[in-house]
């Protein structure tokens, strides 16, 4: 038999027993086999990667940024189906905005194991529910672009201030902050053995870093990326901001944005909003305070400054046990070291530097019940009870929440909670209900603390705009993490 008769009699050999007698078996597992599909994620990949721009005149205070190159840091963490996804299954997209001081890495992509099992890192936990999650670094933190004549030189970090009476005794010059959380002489306080060498030096700036819409600006680029890479089924991405992120998002959904025209387009390219621990209570447009605005671009951020994210009334914090889980504090710095190469190796000395964390100065502007109350955005607002964050206290939350414009509006409120809210736990007698089952937990089950109740609200929040099948209302997590409604 020659070699092409074999094949035909092996290939007719072949189709015979795929429909001959058991043949309708044989055909129904390869169709199976080549059909398989994934319905849930089998796992999530990271990715992080810079989008480049040309820095807009006007849009930073000093004018010697204008024009420049400069890049944003993107940390993707999304869903992946080993076997491909089920064409059923819709893609979905979230962009999620830092605050003021932690880039968008440790905010979101906490490295560390939840005591329940579970992670501590909202996008790992939102890639397994099927959620694509983009975190930009905005312009100034973090690997994104800080210009050499900007946080890169230490001498931008704050001098003393003026004297009373107005006047500068000292050659370096001096400072003014008209924010708190500015400190003033951090160059002596902090940098001067190292790197300033035991003098303190001229700024090369003499400008706050950003105002609020120089970050508007970048958020439209990562919306605009991520819906070109995801391609979420209907074209649109939640966008979540954490803190002074919450001001950011706030100002992005912002139509009459006098400064960035076509905010119509934006709005239209955001399904839904989450705002956690959002400041509120800023003028609606900038305005220059009596005193002038902050003179220099480097604020700084040392270990101590860090760890009082989970601050708490002291009462509180020895009622809500394991707010605080072990190691967490320290994993969230050494992720900010990660963040930070240059700062890394100030302070302290040259051969033991104790480390900094370089952040933008910026005017605060944007966010207020004037701005909230023309959003038609579906928002959602979660707060802990315990933060004691200036702009960020519970009844700034609530404040938030009365003046949202929007029909479809819920706020979430979390008892043994404070402003770490997205990274706390819970441990003991109390994580264990009475009666009912935690948020987003398991009948039976002890409550995971409140990054749990934080990452199953987003997720419910982002799939189906409810919370609790609520698609309105205000809602109190309790210390065991069983939902109730509030008045």
């Amino acid at each position: 038999m020659t070699r092409k008769r074999w094949l035909f009699v092996l290939s007719l050999g072949l189709i015979t027993g795929a429909f001959g007698p058991g043949g309708a078996m044989a055909a129904g597992s390869v169709e199976s086999a080549a059909s398989r599909c994934d319905s849930a994620p089998t796992g999530s990949r990271v990715q992080d990667y810079f989008l480049h721009f040309t820095v807009p005149a006007g849009l930073m205070p000093d004018p010697q940024f204008d024009g420049r190159q400069a890049r944003i840091q993107v940390h993707r963490v999304r869903p992946v189906y080993a076997h491909g996804k089920c064409r059923n299954v819709p893609n979905r997209a979230a962009v999620l905005v830092h605050g003021r001081n932690l880039p968008g890495t440790p905010v979101f992509d906490m490295r560390h194991p939840a005591p329940e099992g579970g992670s501590l890192s909202m996008q790992r936990t939102l890639a397994q529910a099927g959620i694509d999650t983009f975190a930009p670094s905005l312009l100034g933190y973090a690997h994104s672009t800080r210009f050499r004549h900007g946080l890169d030189d230490p001498g931008n970090a704050s001098l003393r201030p003026y004297l009373s009476d107005g006047s500068c005794p000292y050659p370096e010059g001096c400072d003014r902050s008209h924010l708190p959380f500015f400190r003033l002489d951090q160059q002596g306080t902090l940098l001067l053995n190292n790197p300033l060498n035991g003098q303190r030096r001229a700024h090369s700036s003499n400008y706050r870093f950003g105002r609020i819409d120089l970050w508007v600006r970048d958020i439209r680029q990562v919306i605009d990326d991520a819906i070109a890479r995801d391609r979420p089924s209907d074209g649109k991405v939640t966008l979540v901001g954490y803190s002074l992120g919450g001001q950011h998002v706030g100002r992005t959904l912002f139509a009459a944005n006098p400064v960035l025209p076509g905010s119509a387009a934006v709005i239209a390219k955001v399904n839904r909003a989450v705002f956690a621990e959002s400041i509120f209570g800023t003028p609606t447009e900038e305005v220059t305070p009596t005193t002038g605005f902050t003179s220099f671009p480097t604020n700084l951020t040392t270990r101590s400054d860090s760890d009082s994210t989970w601050a708490m009334a002291p009462e509180r914090d020895a009622a809500c046990t394991g707010h605080i889980v072990p190691s967490s504090q320290q994993q969230l710095w050494t992720q900010l070291m990660e963040e930070d190469r240059l700062g890394r190796r100030w302070g302290g000395d040259r051969d033991h530097p104790t480390g900094v964390s370089r952040a933008p100065t910026f005017s605060s502007y944007g966010w207020n019940a004037t701005v909230a109350q023309q959003q038609t955005t579906p928002s959602l607002v979660i707060n802990g009870l315990e933060d004691r964050t200036p702009l960020a206290t519970p009844a700034d939350a609530s404040a938030l929440y009365n003046s949202l414009g929007t029909a479809n509006k819920v706020q979430v409120q979390v008892q043994c909670a404070s402003h770490a809210i997205l990274w706390e736990g819970c441990s003991g007698s109390r994580c264990t209900p009475p009666s009912g089952t935690p948020y987003g937990g398991l009948p039976g089950y002890p409550w995971a603390g409140p990054h749990a109740t934080v990452q199953a609200a987003v997720i419910e929040w982002i799939k189906n705009g409810t919370f609790n099948s609520a698609t309105n209302g205000r809602f109190t997590v309790s210390t065991s993490g069983v939902v109730t409604p509030s008045p």
